[in-house]
């Protein structure tokens, strides 16, 4: 049988692992450009609204709040489409223009003006290097 752990050193254990297994950050320098991946994050985020592509599909670049927000809204612009029998529009979303601002290294924040053939819209989002890829962990559809 082995030796019981001293008294406290199974939490200090703890603390060290949690923070190992937590996300960590990544240099803007070690990923690939923001503008790139803002521009099609942003469009795959419209095309979900639109109804013409899975939320699962944008999983992998968001966090879990982000995910959750964009599958509730995105459930809600169905819902709408199914109230009015209307089938989900094929519009071609037009990038007009992305300002970007980084606060700190490896977080951008982001402004995006895009329209369709109806409708300009203005996202903004912010994402973060971690665990070696952008992520989004804010967005707003305004």
């Amino acid at each position: 049988m082995p030796a019981p752990l001293p008294r406290g050193s199974a939490s200090r254990t703890t603390v060290r692992s949690d923070a190992f297994f937590a996300p960590q950050r990544t240099s803007s320098d070690e990923l690939p450009s923001a503008e790139v991946f803002i521009r099609n994050v942003v469009r795959g985020v419209l095309e979900v609204f639109a109804g013409v592509r899975e939320a699962e599909q944008l999983a992998r670049w968001t966090t879990e709040d982000v995910y959750r927000a964009i599958v509730v809204r995105a459930g809600l612009a169905a819902r709408a489409r199914s109230a009015r029998r209307m089938a989900a529009p094929r519009d071609v979303h037009e990038i007009r223009s992305v300002h970007l601002f980084s606060p700190v290294d490896g977080v951008f924040e982001a402004t995006v003006i895009a329209s369709a053939r109806t409708r300009t819209r203005a996202i903004a989002l912010r994402i973060e290097g971690l665990d070696g890829r952008w992520r989004v962990t804010a967005l707003a559809l305004l």
